[in-house]
């Protein structure tokens, strides 16, 4: 019990710490892109830690205060759930036949959250915003799922560490590979997953001041950062097990998740942002068509 314990703390301040490291980075790369001196990579962890040591006198209601709980909940729930690294048991695993479909449903779990904290923030445009992430995300976790039910059937497996072993015979037995056209639709569900253009409708900073973010201070808004920053790493986690045949050693853990976190990166940077029905018109319809090529396919 004592070792579980030890290897959960272990593996989720390791994931914080990659997180945070990670968005530092990219911060600085979208900077670079756009022409300007961005800010130092560690400035993450600089805001975090003055955040934590502030207090707050502002009270919108219970569920307010405990929607950042509900997202660092559901990503430390995902990151439990998702192999790290192969055939090394340091970090702790619950992995259990047929959780694939658990891990959809407790991604939902924090954005569900966090759009109950938006509600009750007191925010007059908070609605807005609440509006927009629940469709968005209701229309790219159809083709998510679509696509990660394409691959359970591909390989005939519904856990996760056995699509994982699935693809250790090399570079070709990646699933990116054997189901490209769901993979496509995964990679592309993975940028509003991420809240990054063209798909940022959510977040829209430039048009409404939004409810978290605005009305959120202190320890609660570094709680807040704290669970976008592990569910981040948990989600790259989950797409290099999925796409990319897991890591077999932390380096490579280290270069597929930075590789992988740098897609988004970039692309949010280069496009413009969708509309709101440009958006969701988007993914119901390409990346959805792109994952039901593949599970036609894989079933026939």
């Amino acid at each position: 019990m004592l070792s579980n314990i030890i290897s959960i703390l272990l593996t989720v301040v390791a994931a914080l710490v990659w997180g945070l490291l990670l968005g530092g980075i990219s911060r600085n790369i979208t900077a670079r892109i756009h022409g300007r001196v961005g800010p130092r990579p560690i400035q993450n962890f600089i805001d975090m830690w003055k955040l934590f040591r502030k207090t707050s006198s502002i009270h919108h209601g219970g569920m307010f205060w405990m929607a950042p709980m509900f997202r660092i909940t559901g990503a430390i729930c995902v990151l439990l759930m998702v192999p790290i690294v192969v055939g090394q048991s340091i970090n702790y695993n619950m992995s259990f036949a047929g959780d694939i479909f658990l891990l959809i449903y407790i991604m939902f779990f924090g954005c569900l959250g966090m759009a109950l904290g938006a509600g009750n923030s007191g925010h007059p445009y908070a609605v807005i915003a609440v509006s927009r992430g629940l469709a968005q995300m209701s229309a790219y976790e159809l083709s998510f799922s679509i696509a990660v039910l394409t691959i359970a059937v591909g390989l005939h497996t519904l856990r996760l560490e056995g699509i994982v072993a699935a693809q250790q015979a090399g570079v070709t037995s990646w699933n990116i590979f054997r189901f490209p056209f769901a993979s496509a639709a995964a990679l592309i569900a993975f940028l509003p997953m991420q809240m990054a253009n063209p798909f940022g409708i959510v977040l829209a900073p430039q048009e409404i001041p939004i409810g978290p973010p605005t009305e959120y201070s202190s320890r609660f808004l570094s709680f807040m950062f704290s669970g976008r920053a592990i569910f981040g790493v948990a989600k790259l986690l989950l797409f290099v097990s999925l796409l990319f045949g897991g890591a077999s050693s932390w380096p490579v853990l280290i270069v597929k998740t930075f590789l992988l976190y740098m897609y988004p990166v970039v692309v949010s940077s280069v496009f413009p942002r969708f509309r709101t029905e440009q958006s969701i018109r988007f993914l119901w319809f390409v990346p959805t068509s792109l994952a039901l090529v593949d599970l036609v396919r894989v079933m026939i």
